[in-house]
């Protein structure tokens, strides 16, 4: 206990005082886990064993080098904390002695330049707050996953986020031109042009690295103007075969718009289920796949583009719904999460997962995935509801994002690791990654190692000693603790 109270003095030094390290109970419980469901049921159990010491504050980048100093010098592992959405474990260390850095007080645009396009970001801006502080100088982003409401820029940066809109705006990834990273042994900073050949770009080795090789202080961002105008149009195809071709032939010979996604029979089917439809026969006729295509900039361009579009989706099989599925997604398309509480409290289980794939290679591993879960939960007592659909699209492939429902189980979490390893395993199988925008954490750590090769670990590990020698950084997340 002295030595803890030393290290809270250490912190409290840091960061200008004791209000910003926090002790209470609720500062503590907040900031423990992410919001998978296992997260959110071990939670409503009470099980807070992965709670941190405490949670500390810092508003700018030297306090956070100050920060992680203290630790250092008192034992303390860290793990970064900016809108705690992650569902991969991303914030569970494998250490019992940690703080929970939050950084939301670091919350404010340092730089907009007009010429350039570009702007630097405080990691603890939560997206719609960085997207208010961009429209009062009429840019935007344009990026909006579905934890756009909690994200920060920072866990954006970190876990190589992708937003609904990216098959026009692009990744978050590629929105990065430079990045500060505060770690042990002292600043990083990256990306001094928008592109560049010396030597390898050091940006990518923090984007994605999860707060395990240091804490992201400030990202440079490209920026667009302000879109005039917003359409989201439904497309109706007989097969997800059928639609995911479609979707293809644009992301390959264009127009691409600036939302493209793609629901199997399933999750339309789920979509289309409506107070009024109950006991219909919504599949007399052929109810088939939806599709969601969104436009967004001039008035003119966008007229443009969704003529062009709409000959190629006819072209490959598509019929036009209107734009009263497109309006409905994009203003439901933030409340998925919220849902599973509901379903929760009523005894089902829902979890999600996602992977990506070349092209050729993105049929078997829509099989694959939906049969390692049937058959697991389905062995389990448990048989589910697996839906799926596409939704960030590239030249040469696409990512799958699986949505599950089924009975809980007597133990939910113990019924759900089987079959999320089932799944995982049918992923690398089927020549998938582990993760195309949920990221590593500890639950797809092992799978990684397989994905990366132990030449590929090797090398990150000595990325994570030079930088983090002490392995205090988010020990066990992205990579295994030695």
């Amino acid at each position: 206990a002295h030595v803890f109270v030393a290290a809270l003095r250490a912190l409290a030094a840091a960061v200008g005082g004791d209000e910003h390290v926090r002790t209470d109970a609720e500062s503590r419980v907040r900031h423990t886990r992410g919001k998978s469901t296992p997260d959110l049921l071990r939670i409503r159990a009470g099980d807070v064993t992965d709670v941190p010491q405490a949670v500390v504050l810092p508003a700018t980048h030297d306090e956070v080098l100050a920060v992680l100093r203290a630790c250092a010098a008192h034992g303390l592992a860290v793990v970064p904390f900016g809108g705690g959405t992650s569902v991969v474990g991303g914030l569970a260390p494998h250490r019992s002695a940690f703080v929970a850095l939050d950084l939301r007080r670091m919350n404010r645009l340092l730089d907009l330049d007009p010429v350039s396009r570009t702007a630097v970001l405080q990691p603890g801006l939560r997206a719609p707050e960085a997207e208010a502080l961009l429209a009062e100088h009429g840019y935007t982003l344009g990026h909006f996953p579905q934890s756009f409401e909690w994200a920060t820029i920072g866990g954006f940066a970190a876990a190589r986020s992708s937003g609904q809109a990216s098959a026009g705006y692009g990744r978050f990834d590629e929105m990065v031109l430079g990045l500060t990273l505060a770690t042990p042994e002292g600043t990083l900073e990256t990306g001094r042009a928008p592109r560049s050949a010396a030597g390898p770009d050091l940006r990518q080795l923090v984007l994605g690295s999860e707060g395990a090789f240091g804490v992201i202080t400030s990202v440079t961002v490209r920026i667009r103007p302000r879109p005039e105008v917003r359409v989201y149009e439904g497309w109706r195809f007989d097969s997800f075969e059928e639609g995911a071709a479609a979707l293809r032939r644009l992301a390959q010979d264009g127009p691409r718009p600036t939302v493209l996604r793609l629901s199997d029979e399933t999750e339309t089917l789920v979509g289309l289920a409506q107070p009024d439809a109950i006991g219909a026969d919504l599949t007399q006729g052929g109810a088939g796949c939806q599709a969601i295509t969104g436009y967004e900039g001039t008035a003119e361009d966008t007229a443009h583009r969704r003529e062009r579009a709409a000959a190629v989706l006819t072209a490959c099989g598509g019929t036009l719904v209107g734009t009263e599925p497109g309006e409905r997604w994009a203003h439901g398309r933030y409340s998925a999460p919220y849902l599973r509480d509901a379903l929760l409290d009523a005894g089902a289980f829902a979890e999600t997962l996602e992977t990506a794939a070349f092209w050729s290679r993105v049929p078997e591993l829509y099989t694959a995935v939906r049969t390692a879960l049937t058959d697991t939960l389905t062995r389990a007592g448990t048989p589910p509801l697996v839906m799926c659909h596409i939704s960030h699209v590239y030249e040469n492939g696409a990512s799958l994002y699986f949505t599950v429902v089924s009975a809980q189980g007597e133990d939910p979490v113990a019924h759900w690791t089987p079959a999320k390893h089932a799944a995982n395993e049918a992923v690398l199988a089927a020549g998938g990654t582990i993760s195309h925008h949920h990221g590593v954490g500890t639950d797809h750590r092992d799978w990684f190692v397989r994905e990366a090769g132990p030449l590929g670990v090797s090398a990150l590990r000595a990325v994570k000693r030079r930088l983090d020698p002490e392995g205090l950084l988010n020990p066990g997340v992205l990579l295994p603790t030695d």
